[in-house]
């Protein structure tokens, strides 16, 4: 066992240390960029809608809400995406003849609307739960107190449920990667349950 997790750690050290080059290469990209224009990012993010939703509609199940996310969350993602960092097979091809610059204007035109609001009510006993599970994972030390992320830490207050504990659990399992390892340190071996908690106080913060 303890090989394996040797094993495991130093993949994701691996991964971490190519997408942190990434980061800097979309970092220094998007800084070269003219300022960012929303309205032109609403036209391109016409095709979004349809898994993203709208302020109108939500999202399909399962598909993240990324109104008033962060604008430079946004960005990384899709230019990870884009060059084949990160796999999500919906966005397959979606964002192969999208510019650096197309990147910024979507991302600021998303990051501009009102962000959703948590559902409110929901299971008391899951949520206080889920409280105590972030507080004691100190979720808000990059994620800020009010869960509305900063800079390349993306806004998971009121975020979808269903979103949420799936990304908690790639990262637990080492499905997924971010621009440091972070994340899958801090989820391995946390149990479903102590997701589906999180998720739900979350989605209803």
């Amino acid at each position: 066992m303890p090989r394996l997790d040797t094993a495991r750690r130093l993949g994701v050290r691996r991964r971490a240390v190519l997408l942190g080059g990434v980061l800097m290469l979309a970092a220094s990209s998007v800084c070269a960029q003219s300022k960012a224009d929303p309205n032109r990012g609403a036209a391109k993010a016409i095709a979004c809608a349809a898994c993203h939703g709208t302020p109108e509609r939500p999202p399909l199940a399962g598909m993240p809400t990324l109104a008033g996310q962060q604008e430079q969350f946004l960005v990384l993602q899709m230019f990870l995406m884009r060059e084949g960092l990160r796999d999500v097979p919906q966005m397959a091809g979606t964002l192969k003849d999208f510019s650096d610059r197309d990147l910024d204007d979507v991302a600021a035109y998303y990051a501009s609307q009102k962000p959703p609001r948590g559902e409110g009510g929901g299971n008391p006993k899951l949520r206080a739960s889920g409280a105590a599970r972030a507080k004691g994972m100190a979720c808000g030390s990059c994620h800020l107190g009010d869960y509305s992320g900063q800079r390349q830490v993306p806004r998971i207050a009121g975020q979808r449920e269903d979103y949420l504990a799936s990304t908690m659990k790639a990262y637990r399992d080492n499905k997924r990667v971010g621009t440091d390892t972070s994340m899958n340190g801090l989820l391995y071996q946390v149990s479903d349950g102590d997701i589906e908690a999180l998720a739900h106080y979350l989605a209803h913060h």
